[in-house]
């Protein structure tokens, strides 16, 4: 395993907020996943972020204290609060969402200290719901922009109810040099930008278009699909037993950054990438302790 000063700097830029269930409440946003489990994975992983200087920060930063996370990119807000998800189960049984508008995330800085971390980076990734906000959108465009121009750029496109538009989109993918989305989020893009719908030529177009290195194409169950300009692989997923899928998709993502950042091989990247969620997937939460299995995994694929 690599020691500390080799581990490579991997951003998670955007929300971090509570989930607020009937039964209580847990941490959430994408970010703090992903960051988490770069981290677990042995990188440094780091959280770039917003939150209230009220209880339910401090609650927040005491939860996430002790995970092997980097929060010295954290910002306190005096004005806004700590972000929160209602979370409310309708007439099936199915869960619906409240994303409370007008907190802390929605109001994120350049300020020196960010502009240190980015500048420092080795792989970023963001996505489209913390750029909802005129604010928080400058912030996070103006912050991978400070990037160094070996980092690795991952625009995760998330989307979320109505958080988002085709201006914010394309200039989040002209920022990326890899998109990930999943089979869902396709035909929204595909519309969007008038592009055909199979999976191969949309991604192809969207590397063309926006000067990519690559698109991945998550797909559940069925695993994935990578397109690069020369290259395509399609990875099938490996059957777990599912406990919860929350987080699932934050850490493919973490996985297939860090196989990258080995210089692993695209198809490669994919399958590790999918052990690695299929692992969280099986496990309770968006942030099972899973360090040592995935050093086993690690051990394995070296």
């Amino acid at each position: 395993m690599t020691t500390p000063k080799q581990r490579p700097i991997v951003i998670g830029l955007g929300e971090l907020l509570w989930d607020v269930f009937p039964d209580g409440r847990r941490t959430g946003g994408a970010p703090a996943n992903f960051a988490f489990q770069a981290g677990q994975l042995g990188c440094q992983g780091t959280l770039v972020t917003r939150i209230g200087t009220d209880a339910s920060g401090n609650d927040l930063l005491a939860a996430l204290e002790g995970k092997d996370l980097d929060l010295s990119g954290v910002q306190r807000d005096p004005q806004h609060p700590t972000g929160w998800v209602s979370v409310a189960l309708n007439e099936q049984g199915h869960p619906e969402y409240t994303i409370h508008e007008n907190v802390a995330w929605d109001a994120m800085e350049v300020t020196p200290e960010l502009k240190a971390i980015m500048q420092q980076a080795d792989a970023v990734c963001f996505g489209t719901l913390a750029q909802r906000h005129p604010v928080s959108r400058a912030t996070i465009q103006t912050a991978v922009s400070l990037t160094p121009a070996t980092c690795l750029r991952v625009y995760d496109v998330n989307l979320r109810q109505n958080y988002y538009d085709a201006d914010w989109v394309a200039a989040s993918l002209k920022l990326a040099t890899v998109v990930k989305l999943n089979d869902e989020e396709l035909p929204v893009l595909a519309r969007m930008f008038s592009l055909p719908e199979d999976p191969v030529t949309f991604s192809r177009e969207l590397i063309s278009w926006f000067g990519l290195k690559m698109v991945c194409l998550t797909r559940g169950a069925k695993g994935c699909l990578i397109v690069t300009p020369d290259e395509v692989h399609d990875v099938a997923g490996k059957a777990v037993k599912v406990a919860d899928t929350v987080g699932a998709g934050d850490s493919f993502t973490a996985g297939f950054v860090f196989a990258q950042l080995q210089n692993w091989n695209p198809g490669l990247s994919a399958e590790f990438a999918n052990r690695i969620g299929g692992m969280v997937a099986s496990r309770q939460g968006a942030m099972p302790d899973l360090k040592r299995e995935f050093e086993q995994l690690i051990q394995q694929y070296h």
